[in-house]
């Protein structure tokens, strides 16, 4: 979720997991250690078969493909955000050295010394800085990531003293960068719209001057894969995410999908688009937001690059008019999305927990 100013809540000192992998302890410290319920059976999860239904939006024939093969790719586009939540998009138009440049700047920002990290701290009970984010009671259970974020656009969102010096050309890459993603973001929600039947601008034109975040994690290899979770499962807060995931990186994404975690096997220089809670509201649930984490693994380190997009904090927001009717009873009350915002990041990541804030509670409510 974007950053959204709420109050600071104090809790202990947290080990910064590339520190612990330094130091090649023993055993994992016991707030890393999950509950045997929520620990990852590694083994019998990463198949390829498993993944190979995830849905792969080409997105060249979105822009400027003939008739047939739009017709097909906004086929394609309307099932992957219906039944999976989703898809990861080839062809998307970003320059590949791009790609390479945000991810030596973050490698490299994570490879600073720690005491350089530190001078961008994510203060507790906030979203923006090096850190853990979603962290509120000393006995809550720690996902095995740093993490480092910075709010985008608009402008006044931004934290000036957390955007590093060091790289050099950090600030100029993230800068780039964000500008391309936020023109894909744009397109993909007119083709969303297409596939709903809707005006193609309806949702740039809902937004207002839409909320853009930058989100990099960082998982080090963890010598018990199988104890610990890189990200706890959740949705997003968002309306789209873009995950850029790091070039030869394990699989470490996984969704949850057909009530079973489904491994989502990255693709050389695509990127995996998700459904937020938000569109999920605006659809009235026709697209679904998907809850989703991040397991580690045993020998290599991973690196993910995540965008999120919403709407501006002023915006009411409700199910559109044209997804609700006798058949589709509206599931969700309207509401701030700033208000939205503070309960998203003040609350700890539990599935699709947050979303409950907008629903309609009725007996048969699922």
């Amino acid at each position: 979720m974007a950053p959204v100013p709420i109050s600071p809540i104090k809790v202990g000192q947290i080990d910064d997991v590339q520190e612990l992998r330094r130091a090649k302890l023993a055993a994992i410290p016991e707030r890393f250690v999950r509950d045997i319920a929520e620990r990852p059976a590694l083994d019998t999860e990463i198949t390829p078969s498993s993944s190979s239904n995830i849905p792969i939006i080409d997105f060249s024939k979105l822009l400027k493909g003939n008739k047939e093969e739009f017709d097909i790719e906004i086929l394609k586009l309307s099932t992957s955000c219906e039944k999976w939540g989703f898809f990861q998009v080839i062809n998307h138009g970003i320059d590949l050295g791009l790609l390479e440049s945000i991810e030596k700047v973050a490698i490299d920002f994570f490879m600073l010394p720690l005491e350089e990290k530190q001078k961008y701290p994510m203060a507790p009970g906030t979203v923006q800085g090096y850190g853990q984010a979603f962290v509120f009671s000393e006995d809550q259970k720690l996902d095995w990531c740093n993490m480092f974020a910075l709010g985008v656009e608009p402008h006044f969102i931004r934290n000036p003293n957390l955007w590093p010096t060091k790289p050099v050309e950090f600030s100029e890459t993230v800068e780039v960068y964000s500008r391309e993603i936020r023109k894909l973001c744009k397109n993909l929600l007119k083709f969303i719209a297409t596939s709903l039947g809707l005006k193609r601008d309806v949702f740039e034109e809902m937004f207002g001057v839409a909320v853009q975040a930058v989100r990099m994690n960082y998982y080090p290899a963890c010598p018990r894969p199988d104890l610990v979770l890189g990200l706890s499962p959740h949705s997003d807060g968002s309306a789209l995410t873009v995950l850029q995931q790091g070039k030869g990186s394990s699989v470490g994404l996984q969704i949850f999908h057909n009530n079973k975690w489904v491994p989502v096997q990255p693709i050389p220089n695509a990127l995996v688009i998700n459904i937020g809670d938000t569109m999920e509201v605006l659809t009235n649930g026709r697209y679904k937001s998907t809850e989703h984490r991040a397991v580690t693994h045993k020998e290599k380190d991973r690196l993910a690059i995540v965008t999120f997009y919403a709407p501006s904090y002023e915006i009411e927001l409700g199910p559109m008019p044209e997804m609700v009717d006798e058949h589709y009873p509206c599931k969700y009350r309207r509401y701030n999305h700033g208000e939205y915002g503070k309960h998203y990041v003040n609350n700890k990541l539990q599935g699709k927990k947050t979303l409950e804030f907008a629903k309609i509670q009725t007996n048969n409510s699922s």
